[in-house]
């Protein structure tokens, strides 16, 4: 009988072991990873499935993956799993966000330090 699982290859993200770098840059926009990924050293597309879109390539000689998450929590979950069951570590998410400080404007460079964790996933 054929299955739609693959014991090789996360189901989500369509990733094996090795496909990635222990570093990961997560932006939630799948066309922002090529876009990124410009940056690497021989970055190729490993794979792209629903929101997931996953290049990896080098910087600095040290293997370096991105990998969109799409919008919210629960995706970006799933996503961050899978990577870890893949090999990763290390994440840096880019991207927008929301925020309350009315000092902020649109276009403004923020490095955050904390969050608030209202959205349910994280717990």
């Amino acid at each position: 009988m054929a299955t739609i699982m693959n014991e090789n290859e996360r189901f989500h993200l369509k990733i094996k072991n090795d496909d990635v770098g222990r570093y990961v840059i997560l932006p939630g926009d799948p066309g922002r990873v090529p876009k990124i990924a410009e940056y690497l050293d021989n970055a190729v597309q490993i794979a792209q499935n629903r929101e997931y879109n996953i290049y990896t390539g080098y910087l600095k000689g040290e293997k370096v993956s991105v990998c969109s998450t799409g919008i919210g929590g629960p995706s970006a979950a799933i996503a961050v799993e899978e990577l870890i069951d893949s090999g990763a570590d290390t994440f840096i998410r880019v991207g927008t966000s929301g925020g309350i400080d009315l000092t902020v404007f649109g276009g403004d460079l923020i490095i955050a330090e904390a969050a608030i964790r209202a959205e349910g996933t994280s717990y």
